[in-house]
């Protein structure tokens, strides 16, 4: 793993680093923070975009979501899976926030970073802050996450079942407890757990939990994760006003959005822009890029809505040759053709700044490659994204075609060595957007991500 700081030299050295700084190709100059958005239903590839950026920057934050999400980085052979911890935690000069807007599973948490060290993480312990503002995900908000899954039946939302929203949902009723309140007042924190559990098990009488044992057990976890909790807010407040650079990795995706995404086939908080201030306490103005992560085809995993779904030889050979199953669940992903009708939309809502196009050397073996360009609903044209589900299960979607270019782009490394289709192909996005495509994605590693 390379040791290069910001500035591109080698910290025992002192010698310019040969390997150029990917991320350099964003301007940093007037962006305190950046920030990496999944711009469909997630699993765009955000954690290896998060990865390349963390090489320009000082702190790198989560803001939402839980162990629901899943990010993959591949560094020189060593895989590495993330569910928790922001994937900049790699980078040894960077410091890994999880902020107020997480919900945090702590024994999924122990377990991340045991295995992540396993593969090659070192000296995480100086380099991870928690907000002592986050919220908790107990085992019993796991189990309830099951059982409304199975009062639903057919209607089942398709969650991880990793207890994300009943954890918010405890956060909303103003009963849920923080990591400030384990490493407080025990007494307190007792006490609340309690109360907690006891008002699930009224609920669902078929819960079953020794709180006598689970208090144990957090006792244990409220030494291991005490060194690690602060006051967040404040701290990212002095970084960026000592010219510290931010970059904030969002989970999930635009489209998985309680207020914004396919409601009510959405995680349970906010993974758009707005989630980032209200998940770290950043004022808006101090947010300067903002990098929508498009994958070159469209992916969704669970159940809901899919305009471009492609339920044939094309889909499938997307599914395997993509490996597309969920880093949380191992679920197989479904995969439909690239939507511009869906990004316009998701471009609306969070303002992004530049795309980094993932997955390109996916399509290779394709001979024609469609594009949905919009949508028609009732047999009439469109330009919105309908906030029904109804709605958009009953849309059209008008395609373009585009000639495959039908050769490997996984040894490229310069985007003018792609073949001129795929370069086409990538500048659709710029066509129809108008945002500019900054980075294109044709392999796993680090290094397949290259400057346009």
């Amino acid at each position: 793993m390379s040791s290069c700081t910001r500035n591109g030299t080698d910290p025992v050295t002192s010698e310019v680093c040969k390997k150029p700084r990917t991320g350099a190709h964003l301007d940093l100059s007037q962006a305190k923070v950046v920030v990496v958005l999944g711009a469909q239903w997630g699993d765009e590839g955000k954690g290896k975009v998060v990865d390349m950026l963390a090489t320009e920057v000082d702190v790198v934050c989560r803001c939402q979501g839980g162990s629901n999400a899943g990010h993959t980085v591949v560094v020189e052979g060593s895989e590495y899976h993330f569910h928790l911890l922001p994937s900049g935690i790699i980078n040894p000069n960077c410091t890994s926030v999880i902020g107020n807007g997480v919900v945090i599973h702590l024994p999924g948490l122990f377990d991340e970073l045991a295995e992540n060290e396993a593969q090659g993480l070192k000296d995480w312990q100086n380099r991870l802050i928690i907000s002592d503002r986050a919220h908790i995900v107990f085992d019993f908000h796991q189990q309830v996450d099951q059982l409304q899954e199975l009062e639903k039946g057919k209607r089942s939302l398709g969650t991880t079942k990793k207890g994300i929203g009943p954890a918010y949902a405890s956060k909303a009723a103003r009963t849920g407890i923080r990591i400030g309140d384990l490493v407080g007042d025990w007494d307190t924190f007792a006490e609340k757990f309690t109360t907690l559990v006891t008002s699930h098990q009224k609920i669902f009488p078929a819960l079953v939990v020794d709180i006598k044992a689970e208090l144990d057990r957090y006792k244990g976890y409220a030494e291991r994760i005490r060194p690690l909790v602060r006051e967040t807010v404040h701290y990212l407040y002095k970084a960026i006003k000592e010219g510290k650079k931010v970059l904030v990795e969002g989970a999930n995706a635009a489209l998985l959005d309680i207020d914004f995404g396919t409601y009510p086939y959405v995680t349970s908080s906010n993974c758009s822009i707005g989630g980032v201030c209200t998940g770290l306490g950043l004022p808006p103005h101090v947010i300067g890029q903002i990098v929508a992560v498009v994958k070159a085809y469209t992916t969704r995993v669970g159940d809901g809505p899919f305009p471009t779904e492609l339920l044939d030889a094309t889909g499938e050979m997307l599914q395997k040759r993509g490996f597309e199953f969920g880093v949380t669940t191992k679920r197989k992903r479904r995969c439909g053709w690239l939507d511009l009708a869906l990004l316009k939309y998701t471009a609306i809502v969070n303002g992004y700044t530049a795309i980094c196009l993932t997955k390109l050397d996916i399509l290779d073996t394709l001979p024609v490659i469609k594009v949905c360009t919009g949508y028609r609903l009732n047999g009439k044209e469109i330009d919105y994204f309908p906030s029904s589900t109804t709605d958009l299960a009953k849309v059209e979607p008008i395609y373009k075609e585009f000639e495959g270019w039908q050769t490997s782009t996984e040894g490229v490394r310069s985007f003018d060595k792609l073949p001129v289709t795929a370069q086409k192909y990538v500048q659709i996005l710029k066509e129809h957007l108008d945002i500019p495509v900054k980075w294109v994605g044709v392999g796993a590693g680090r290094e397949s991500i290259i400057p346009v």
